[in-house]
């Protein structure tokens, strides 16, 4: 099964855990975050709805069509660094400001629960799924995934070139991974968040990797025999099963976003 989230407003689950977190954070006058992209469009769309000035940093790598999401919302778009890790930093920095809030992409219970609505409605919707397949970069998708299963195997799919929870579980704590991978924009972790690790380091979760190219034709095949249009990282729990390594009799894979530029002949 398909859970069809590159559909959500601001193309991605995002919206989920950052509506979370603003509705039950602490009040501020403005909210910063951080972002690969698809994060800042999610909170960039939650701010607008809820009135709430925002500004969003992003690597200097950072795809045009994300760029373009968060900048069409009205909120400030700040260009920092090469990685998330360099956009992050220099956010936090200027989150020191009276009256700010920074609001952390995935190391955060609020938006890490808000995250989690999507592996229950899945539970809800089809409750016969007896795996969660879910593409992971700072591992709050995962985390919430593991608080609504319900009991169900969590395959938590990383490129080889983008393994930050891997390399995690394999030395027993959140460690430093380089970078290098076609779907980094969204799986571009440097490091696995300290709260997702707490929740990931159990038995109910499977690490899987896969390579750019199982992940590029898998991107591809969602179009062909689908029509669906997804980035690469959404397309990587797919590939992970074409490749023979979800062992689920019917497992459900999250679609995550859909933020990717597209060129028509």
């Amino acid at each position: 099964m398909l859970k069809l989230e590159h559909l959500q407003r601001s193309g991605s689950f995002k919206l989920r855990g950052a509506v979370n977190a603003l509705l039950t954070g602490p009040s501020a006058e403005r909210v910063v975050t951080a972002s690969g992209g698809n994060h800042g469009l999610g909170v960039a769309t939650a701010a607008q709805a809820l009135g709430l000035p925002a500004v969003v940093y992003v690597p200097e790598t950072v795809p045009e069509a994300k760029a373009a999401g968060i900048e069409a919302t009205g909120v400030k778009l700040i260009r920092h660094g090469t990685t998330y890790a360099e956009a992050a930093a220099a956010a936090r920095a200027v989150a020191e400001e009276p009256g700010t809030r920074y609001l952390h992409a995935y190391d955060d219970p609020a938006v890490i629960a808000g995250q989690g609505t999507v592996t229950a409605e899945i539970v809800a919707a089809a409750p016969d799924v007896d795996a969660v397949a879910i593409a992971v970069g700072g591992g709050g998708l995962a985390a919430g995934a593991t608080l609504a299963a319900d009991g169900r195997r969590i395959y938590a799919v990383e490129p080889e070139g983008s393994q930050a929870l891997h390399a995690a579980l394999a030395a027993s704590e959140p460690v430093d991974v380089t970078i290098d991978s076609v779907a980094s924009s969204a799986l571009g972790a440097t490091r696995v968040g300290s709260v997702p690790f707490g929740l990931l380091a159990t038995p109910s979760v499977t690490s899987v990797l896969v390579t750019d190219a199982e992940i590029l034709a898998a991107r591809d095949r969602l179009w062909s025999e689908f029509r669906l249009v997804v980035e690469p990282a959404a397309a990587a729990p797919l590939a992970a099963w074409l490749a023979g390594r979800i062992p689920a009799d019917l497992p459900c894979f999250l679609l995550c976003g859909a933020n990717t530029g597209i060129t028509f002949a």
